[in-house]
C-alpha cells in the first residue's frame, strides 16, 4: 500500500480532486436551486442534464482521447469542466445550470478514463491491486468530502463554486508534471446490450434499476430534508452520513458476494432497500430520516460491483473491457431516469413518495433476482469482487475490467502450467 501511495500520488490528488468537485457540485447545485426557488421538476431536469450529457460522453470521450492524446485531451476536458462551475456562479437560471451540467457529464468520462489509464499504465502487476484498492477509496471519499464541504460558511454564495472550478483546474497539474510518458490508448468497442443481455439478464436489469434508486435518493435527498426543516449545513451531513455508511459496508459485501451466489447477495441488499424505504416513511425524525436514507445507500449502492462482478464471471476475458462499457451505459440510463424521478416524487403521497418509488424499485430487483436464481443456477467459478463507486463512478472501469482481464488470463496460464 506504501509502495502504490508513494508511486501514484500525483494521480491519486488528480483523481480526489476530480472526485470532490464533483460531489461538491451536484449536491451544491441542487441546495442552491432550492434556495433560488427552482421547482423539484426544474432541479430534477437540471440535474438530469450530467447523465444525459455522460451517455454522449461515454462513447465520445475515449475515441477523443484515442486521436489527439491524453495530455491535450485532459486539459481540455478538465478547462471546460472548470469553466462550467464560473457559469453557475455567475448566473442563476435554470437553462445556463442546465447547459453546464450537460457540459460536466460530456467531459468528465474522459477525465476519469485518462486518469484511470494512466495509472494502469503506471503500476506494475504485483502492486496492481494495491493501486486498485486506493482508487477504490478515492472513488467513495472523494464525492463524501465533497458533500460535507457544502457545509462550509460561505456568506457571499461565490465561494463554494470557485472552490470546485479550482480544485478541477488542480488536477491537471499532477498529469501535466508526471515524468511519465503518457500510456497508449485504444478506445474500446461496446458489447451489445442485447449481447450482454444473453449472457446476464440479471445484471441488465439490476444495474439499471439501481441505478435509478441511487440517482434517485442522492439528488432527492437535499430537497426531501430541507422540506421536513433541516439547514443546509445538516442536509449535506444527512447525505455524507449515507455515503460514509454505504463505503463501509462495500468490503463485506464484496467479501460476501466472492464466496456465495452473487445474486443471492444482491436479493438482500434489495429487501433491506425495501426496509430503509419503510423505515423513510414511517418515521420522518431526524433518527428516522438519516437511518432510513443510510440503510438505503447501504443497500443500493455496492450493488452495481457486484453486478458487474457477476456478469464477469460469465465473460470470456476479451469481452470484460467492452461490457464494462456497456454496463456503465446502462448505469447512465439509470442514473438519467432516477436524477428526473427522485425530486418529483417527493410530493407523492402526501410527501411519502419518495420512500415509494424507492421501495417499488427495490422490491422489483429483489423479485427479478429471485426470478434468475430460479431459472438458473449460479456460474460453476466465481471470479473475485472488486467494488466500484457509482456516484461520480469513473467512465469504463479502466482499471477495474483490465484487472480482471489480467487476472483471468493469469489464472489461465496457471491452469495450463499445472497441466
Amino acid at each position: 500500500m506504501k509502495r502504490a501511495l508513494t508511486e501514484n500520488w500525483a494521480l491519486f490528488a488528480a483523481m480526489m480532486m476530480l472526485m470532490v468537485a464533483n460531489g461538491l457540485l451536484a449536491t451544491l447545485l441542487t441546495i442552491r436551486g432550492a434556495g433560488l426557488g427552482f421547482s423539484e421538476l426544474t432541479i430534477s431536469l437540471m440535474q438530469g442534464a450530467y447523465p444525459l450529457g455522460a451517455l454522449i460522453g461515454t462513447t465520445i470521450a475515449p475515441r477523443l482521447i484515442e486521436k489527439v492524446g491524453h495530455i491535450r485531451a485532459f486539459s481540455a476536458l478538465a478547462s471546460l469542466v472548470s469553466i462550467a462551475a464560473i457559469i453557475h456562479l455567475l448566473t442563476g437560471d435554470p437553462y445556463s445550470w442546465s447547459a453546464m451540467r450537460f457540459l460536466g457529464g460530456f467531459c468528465y468520462p474522459g477525465l476519469y478514463v485518462i486518469t484511470e489509464s494512466w495509472l494502469n499504465a503506471k503500476s506494475e502487476n504485483k502492486i496492481r491491486a494495491q493501486v486498485l484498492s486506493v482508487y477504490l477509496v478515492i472513488q467513495l471519499a472523494g464525492p463524501a468530502l465533497g458533500t460535507a464541504m457544502v457545509g462550509l460558511p460561505d456568506p457571499s454564495g461565490n465561494l463554494l463554486f470557485a472552490l470546485v472550478s479550482i480544485l478541477i483546474s488542480l488536477s491537471i497539474v499532477p498529469l501535466l508534471l508526471s515524468n511519465n510518458k503518457a500510456p497508449d490508448y485504444e478506445a474500446p468497442d461496446l458489447m451489445p446490450v442485447k449481447r450482454l443481455w444473453k449472457v446476464s439478464p440479471m445484471t441488465v436489469v439490476g444495474v439499471v434499476m439501481m441505478s435509478v434508486a441511487v440517482a434517485a435518493w442522492y439528488i432527492a435527498l437535499p430537497l426531501y430534508v430541507l422540506g421536513l426543516g433541516f439547514s443546509p449545513a445538516r442536509a449535506s451531513g444527512t447525505l455524507v452520513i449515507a455515503l460514509i455508511a454505504a463505503s463501509i459496508v462495500q468490503y463485506p459485501m464484496g467479501w460476501l458476494a466472492d464466496r456465495m451466489d452473487r445474486r443471492l447477495v444482491v436479493i438482500g441488499l434489495a429487501l433491506t432497500g425495501v426496509l430503509g424505504a419503510f423505515w423513510l416513511w414511517v418515521d420522518r425524525s431526524d433518527f428516522g430520516v438519516i437511518g432510513g436514507f443510510s440503510l438505503i445507500a447501504v443497500a443500493t449502492l455496492p450493488v452495481y460491483g457486484i453486478l458487474v462482478a457477476h456478469a464477469n464471471d460469465q465473460l470470456k476475458p476479451s469481452q470484460i473491457v467492452p461490457a464494462s462499457g456497456t454496463m456503465v451505459f446502462l448505469l447512465n440510463i439509470g442514473l438519467l431516469t432516477g436524477t428526473l424521478l427522485g425530486p418529483n416524487a417527493i410530493s407523492w403521497f402526501d410527501g411519502g413518495g419518495l420512500p415509494v418509488v424507492l421501495a417499488v424499485i427495490c422490491g422489483f430487483v429483489a423479485i427479478w433476482g429471485i426470478s434468475r436464481r430460479i431459472r438458473e443456477d449460479a456460474p460453476e467459478d466465481t471470479g473475485e469482487m472488486q467494488g466500484m463507486g457509482v456516484i461520480g463512478a469513473a467512465y469504463g472501469g479502466v482499471m477495474q475490467a483490465e484487472a480482471w482481464v489480467e487476472a483471468a488470463e493469469n489464472e489461465d496460464t496457471s491452469d495450463r502450467n499445472t497441466e
